[in-house]
Order: structure tokens, then C-alpha cells, then sequence
């Protein structure tokens, strides 16, 4: 995935952190046996299709929400454009595993603006329409990878209750962020990010 310029150490910690995260989608995506994508859960549940399409769908809304000018080239934007919303009846695994990593993007180069520096439009996160604004601080990625890591959660409960359980290098992978690290295209090793030299500018974040 290929990640914008940054200058603050929170703004690449950010950025490198959510790419992390959409990684693990991807790969539960990839390795989830295809007759668990739409099978039925006891009790009127979300199907696994509909959590995966539900998280791609709320990564748009807060995009639009909270930097519309990043969609719009009336807005001076780079006419980047909102997400397509995804119908979880009908998006196939793949078609999915696309979205996701479009809207990821469209969240990271927000996410690398509001904690850029500089002169960000991004004053305030805006998750939901009926939702009190936050103004833009650690909170707003907080909230951000709980909602992914919260559906993650589900999916793999849900998998191993239908009788299709993730394989191991799938449970265990996700937990080993520094071959996530490095496959969400973020550079050097962990902590990377948050490191400078005494007294020496910040460098920017490379690009995969």
C-alpha cells in the first residue's frame, strides 16, 4: 500500500498503524474458506460477508464526514472520491478485499493530514451523522482501529462457531506486527516510526 509523506511523529505512527490493521483484514479475508463467507449464524447475527462490507461502508462514511474536501475538487480537493458503498448481499471476497483497501487509503490520507502539521482543513472527527463531533487527536485513530479490531474479533469467533476456523498462520499472523509491518509497506522496524535523532528534523515516510 502506498503511504503519504508525513511529518509528525504521530502522523507517521497513524498512518503505518492503520495499514497495519486493514493488513489483518486482508489476510482473514484471503485465507477464509469461501462457504463461510455468506453461511448463516445461529440467532439472525451479521454473516461474516455483512460485518467485512460493514467495515469498509463506515470507513467511507467517516471520510466523507470528516474531510469531504479530500472527495471533492470543488473543495480543492484531489477529487480522490468516496468509497462506492458495498451491498453485503451481492460483494464477492474479492470485490470485498478491493474495497478495503481502497477505503483504507482514503482513511490513511486523512489520517495523514489531520496529523500532518501544517494547515490541515481536518479540525474535528466526524464517525456518524448523529454523533458529537471530537476534535482530531489521539482519540480518533483510537476509535478507528477499535471498530476494525472489534469486527475482527467477530469474524473469528463467528468462523470457528460455523465450523470453518481461520487457519493458525491466520490466528497467529495477526499478531506479528512486525511481518505486518513490513507487508503494509511501512519501512524499518517497529518503533521506526516514532524515532528521530536529537535535534534533526523528522524525515517523512517512504513509499512502498
Amino acid at each position: 500500500m502506498r503511504q503519504p509523506e508525513v511529518h509528525t511523529q504521530l502522523g507517521r505512527t497513524a498512518v503505518r498503524i492503520f495499514a497495519a490493521s486493514d493488513r489483518m483484514n486482508q489476510m482473514m479475508i484471503e485465507d477464509l474458506d469461501p462457504l463461510a463467507w455468506r453461511a448463516r449464524p445461529p440467532g439472525g447475527v451479521r454473516t461474516i460477508a455483512a460485518i467485512f462490507t460493514h467495515m469498509h461502508n463506515v470507513r467511507s462514511k467517516w471520510v466523507r464526514l470528516t474531510a469531504p474536501h479530500l472527495t471533492s475538487p470543488n473543495l480543492g480537493g484531489p477529487n480522490l472520491g468516496v468509497p462506492a458503498q458495498l451491498n453485503r448481499a451481492r460483494s464477492t471476497p474479492q470485490q470485498t478485499r478491493v474495497a478495503l483497501a481502497e477505503s483504507a487509503g482514503r482513511c490513511i490520507e486523512m489520517l495523514s493530514e489531520a496529523f500532518g502539521g501544517g494547515e490541515s482543513r481536518i479540525r474535528y472527527f466526524r464517525r456518524d451523522g448523529w454523533a458529537q463531533p471530537w476534535p482530531v487527536g489521539p482519540e480518533m485513530l483510537c476509535y478507528m482501529l477499535s471498530h476494525e479490531a472489534h469486527h475482527r474479533g467477530q469474524v473469528c469467533m463467528l468462523a470457528h462457531q460455523l465450523g470453518f476456523p481461520l487457519p493458525d498462520r491466520v490466528v497467529g499472523g495477526i499478531w506479528n506486527w512486525e511481518k505486518l509491518w513490513r507487508e503494509s509497506g511501512s519501512p524499518g522496524s517497529l518503533g521506526h516510526a516514532s524515532q528521530r535523532s536529537p535535534g534533526k528534523n523528522p524525515s517523512p515516510i517512504l513509499t512502498a
